[in-house]
């Protein structure tokens, strides 16, 4: 008993700092976009989540819990690998891997690497709009390091070291963060509870060749100095804190049909709160019909409806492969954007 008040106690004052720094990162009429850098860490890594309309914190069953909610993936049995690939908007695109080990007695370690490129694009001045025959790229790379534990059968804790990194052509911004996420099974009905702070870390400023040029302080004179070298004052900026909190629920119709039911209130430190819902039909634990919304309630957002299937087929003995797919809305910005993500347990 003195142990469930221990851990009841700390999923409450986990939630309730986590409710007021959500109070403290966002306002009723501010909603501070385009304030952050490092806007690839928001980009959703798990087909599968997407489709759910991102209403995942309290669903995490697979590897995609590095990047949700840690402590998911102490709930994982035996090995996961796991990768997706993104078309993301304006010809971009978006790349996740990670594996997850299950080191038994309910400990768990798990390694993530994302990226995100721009592709080569050319260099215009305003000199030479057409390009000047160079080419440049942007490239944002994560490596991350997770391990989760089950404190008891119904609490789990998780946490997340990252290494974040964009590169601008020749100009670098690194910066180390970390993530803190826990999943309650609570004795209602079969709810579980699950929370995660995301990307507490330091600021990132830009650095390079780039900012630096040769000036001179006095060109009207002659014989003094000729040039100084010189280099733009950068700012730091903060990357995108992200608090969420959720509940899932799922109800066993019948022998092979299941349906999933989730959601999430999201509060980040660059936009409005929002709500996310989405549901999972399973038949036969072997397809998967999935829908949701993303951003319920938040003001001028393109995001919206989400949808995705997947499969899970079983190779040989315990191996097993796992195929989701998902289309989301985004509104003006884009047709769509899709997901494709390939998941091998064994």
């Amino acid at each position: 008993m003195k142990t469930k008040m221990i851990l009841f106690g700390v999923a409450f004052a986990f939630l309730f700092s986590g409710t007021a720094m959500g109070q403290r990162l966002s306002s009723e009429s501010i909603s501070k976009v385009g304030t952050t850098v490092g806007q690839f860490l928001k980009i959703d890594v798990s087909a599968r989540s997407v489709a759910m309309g991102g209403s995942f914190v309290a669903v995490t069953n697979d590897a995609s819990a590095m990047y949700t909610n840690a402590a998911g993936i102490a709930r994982l049995n035996g090995y996961e690998a796991m990768f997706t690939h993104t078309e993301w908007i304006a010809g971009t695109a978006y790349d996740f891997g990670a594996i997850t080990f299950n080191l038994g007695d309910g400990n768990a370690l798990g390694l993530m690497v994302s990226s995100f490129s721009s592709g080569e694009m050319k260099v215009r001045t305003v000199e030479q709009p057409e390009g000047t025959s160079e080419l440049f790229e942007t490239q944002d790379i994560l490596i991350g390091l997770s391990y989760a534990r089950n404190l008891t059968e119904n609490f789990t804790i998780g946490f997340t070291g990252k290494f974040i990194s964009q590169t601008i052509w020749h100009m670098t911004a690194n910066t180390l963060a970390l993530d803190v996420g826990l999943m309650y099974n609570t004795p209602f009905w079969g709810t579980v509870l699950g929370a995660s702070i995301r990307n507490f870390g330091a600021k990132m400023r830009l650095d390079g060749r780039d900012i630096k040029y040769a000036y001179d302080p006095d060109s009207r004179n002659t014989g003094n100095v000729f040039v100084v070298n010189s280099q733009y004052e950068m700012r730091d900026y903060e990357i995108p804190l992200n608090f969420q909190v959720g509940l899932a629920r799922q109800f066993e119709l019948s022998e092979k049909n299941s349906f999933l039911v989730s959601v999430d209130a999201v509060t980040p430190n660059d936009n409005y709160e929002a709500v996310n819902v989405g549901f999972e039909y399973g038949w036969d634990n072997m397809f998967f019909v999935r829908g949701g919304y993303k951003s319920l309630f938040r003001a001028d957002t393109e995001e919206g409806l989400t949808a995705g299937i997947g499969l899970d087929l079983r190779i040989e003995g315990t191996m097993r492969l796992l195929v989701d797919y998902a289309y989301a809305d985004f509104g003006r910005l884009s047709d769509n954007t899709q997901r494709f993500t390939l998941r091998l347990k064994f």
